[in-house]
């Protein structure tokens, strides 16, 4: 396989990645070779590299096909790899399968998935929207017998009665957090302890959250059909607090006059666990609140040492928290 390709660094021109890495680079090289033959292909042109701190990926150019793409994941998300080819067995209609995973080196080589829903041409109506968010809530109610084994893969498990515990550990771990950030999450501590006991007693069992799902984690390569991917922010934890960022960008996009319409489609998959409406859409509610809290979570587990970036991380979490941030439902 050629050893040459063109890297995009993005925002991040002094990144730091693997990379840089005469010798990784040479593996990484050797590796995608190996399993292209393994597959009958072989490379058609310059790959093209996009380092970030959080992953590197390398989309591969193939002789006479679709492209194929590699991607590199830190140690604390080298999980994906593994999560991705069990969702392949699990719910192969929902996500790719993986054509060849490394768990050892955090590595996966994943054929090419079609146009992103964010690529989709046309005025994209609401309807598909709910039918994404029915769909991704199928998958997340047939993974709930899966719960164990998706933690045994390296998913990080939070349930619900243990999110207070994380918080006062995101608190505790950021020495520079200033004193008003400190004071902050001092006073929100005991409604988040609260919010969690309500979340908790009504029982919707956990399942996988992808954490991030919006319109470029996920492929709409026709009408009624999508596949989700990227799960390096996956944990397992509250199912439902996977609904606040597609329906954050959903309500961007039509106004907050959509949000029921979209959790409903979402909570159909789930009115068999033996709660009412009510309780479901309550249930809702609070998730949201918690999930506030996940992108502070993923950003200092996948980097410890960026000081810089968890205060910014928490203190949006603590803000989004203090509002109440409830949606409109």
């Amino acid at each position: 396989m050629e050893r040459t390709a063109e890297v995009d660094r993005g925002t991040y021109p002094d990144v730091v990645t693997p990379w840089e890495q005469e010798a990784w680079r040479g593996q990484v090289f050797d590796w995608v070779a190996g399993q292209l033959a393994g597959h009958g292909l072989r490379l058609g042109g310059v790959p093209r590299v996009r380092a970030r701190p959080w992953s590197v990926t390398m989309r591969i150019p193939v002789a006479g096909g679709a492209p194929v793409w590699f991607k590199a994941n830190p140690p604390a998300s080298a999980f994906e790899g593994p999560l991705t080819a069990a969702l392949s067995r699990w719910v192969p209609e929902h996500v790719l399968r993986p054509l060849a995973v490394d768990a050892g080196h955090g590595w996966s080589l994943l054929p090419d998935g079609g146009p992103l829903f964010r690529d989709t041409p046309g005025d994209v109506p609401p309807r598909v929207w709910e039918e994404l968010l029915t769909g991704y809530a199928r998958m997340q109610r047939a993974l709930v017998p899966r719960a164990d084994e998706l933690a045994g893969l390296g998913v990080p498990r939070l349930p619900v009665p243990e999110v207070p515990a994380s918080f006062d550990r995101l608190r505790a771990g950021n020495g520079s957090l200033d004193a008003d950030q400190r004071a902050r999450l001092d006073a929100l501590r005991p409604r988040l302890a609260d919010w969690c006991a309500e979340l908790a007693s009504l029982g919707v069992p956990d399942s996988l959250d992808h954490a991030d799902l919006h319109e470029g984690q996920l492929f709409h390569p026709g009408p009624g059909r999508f596949t989700y991917f990227d799960w390096g922010d996956s944990v397992v934890s509250h199912p439902f607090a996977s609904l606040r960022v597609p329906a954050q960008r959903a309500c961007e996009r039509y106004g907050p006059e959509v949000l029921p319409r979209l959790r409903d489609a979402y909570l159909e998959p789930w009115t068999d666990v033996g709660l009412s409406a009510a309780e479901l859409r309550r249930a809702v509610r609070l998730a949201w609140r918690l999930g506030a809290l996940g992108r502070a979570r993923s950003w200092t587990r996948l980097f410890p040492s960026a000081a810089s970036a968890a205060p910014t991380a928490v203190a949006g979490a603590c803000s989004l928290l203090e509002t109440g941030d409830t949606p409109p439902l």
